[in-house]
């Protein structure tokens, strides 16, 4: 998340599109070859794909609604959906690893035969879509959490179809059928790494935890550090979405007071250096905060 290198929504709209067809096909095509081949690390990996789809559906449709006005009720408009999409794709993702590593397991008891020619060449397909699709969100990766999930999952699926035709491979050579249980489990294991990443992130901007790319301190610094700022108190900074980040705090002003300018240099500083969009400062004096520690303090305030 980062509020210098930004991209609207609308300009991984057709990336979304491109992703989720490709993708939607290619999952058709791998499901029915590892019914007729009898592989359940297509199978999987198919399980996987469609889950992928579902998760890309998720990050467009947030992002479709992030561009919404506020409105009375929803006064940031829906920005905060694309945290949420973030959030439900690491769960599917989680509930696809428990699906996936049952039936490896389930199997790996009782291996089954499989066409290891056709596997090889459906997986072989399926890196080269993969790969295409991951590559579609490249430029985005580093700024919005919903794109850098999708490229991350994107390349990964890339890599376990290349697994799947190594194994296919192997099995071919060696002839030990177990061995496409065990490269499902491979997947499963590589789904779960690559989605801790994602939902521990989501988790955080759900509960409005400071946004992994802002150092707290540095911001504190900044702001401590102005011409006319005696002290910062109350400072909150969360993620609005997957791409945008508030910030709210109490300056204390030596007796000279901050004039609009001044304000409007330390609101684009904070944008510059620490891609935070929305500020929001509320200037105290340093009178007022004495008064206002006096009365915390149960003292008799002198300021009546």
């Amino acid at each position: 998340m980062s509020g210098s290198h930004q991209h609207t929504p609308s300009t991984h709209g057709r990336a979304f599109a491109l992703g989720i067809g490709l993708n939607l096909a290619f999952v058709a095509v791998e499901a029915t070859f590892g019914f007729i081949s009898g592989s359940l690390a297509l199978l999987a990996d198919a399980g996987h794909n469609l889950s992928d789809v579902l998760g890309l559906v998720l990050a467009w449709g947030a992002s479709v609604l992030a561009r919404r006005k506020p409105t009375e009720r929803y006064t940031y408009g829906l920005r905060g959906a694309s945290i949420l999409a973030a959030l439900l794709n690491a769960l599917l993702l989680l509930v696809a690893v428990g699906v996936i590593g049952w039936e490896a397991v389930q199997r790996l008891g009782q291996p089954a035969p499989i066409a290891t020619g056709t596997v090889m060449l459906v997986a072989g397909v399926g890196t080269l879509i993969n790969t295409a699709t991951a590559l579609l969100f490249w430029k985005g990766r580093q700024s919005d959490l919903n794109i850098r999930g999708a490229f991350l999952h994107m390349a990964a699926d890339a890599g376990v179809s290349l697994g799947v035709v190594l194994a296919g491979a192997l099995i071919s050579f060696t002839g030990w059928m177990w061995l496409d249980s065990g490269v499902t489990l491979g997947i499963a294991l590589l789904i779960l790494v690559g989605t801790w990443g994602l939902l521990r992130d989501s988790v955080n901007l759900a509960l409005h935890a400071v946004p992994a790319n802002i150092d707290m301190p540095s911001v504190r610094l900044q702001l401590t550090q102005s011409p006319g700022v005696a002290e910062v108190h109350d400072l909150h900074v969360w993620a609005m979405s997957t791409t945008e980040a508030a910030l709210t705090a109490h300056l204390v002003v030596r007796e000279q007071p901050m004039d609009d300018s001044r304000l409007s240099h330390l609101k684009r500083l904070l944008h510059d250096r620490f891609g935070i969009e929305h500020v929001t400062l509320q200037l105290e004096s340093v009178a007022a905060r004495d008064c206002r520690l006096l009365a915390s303090n149960d003292a008799v305030s002198p300021c009546l």
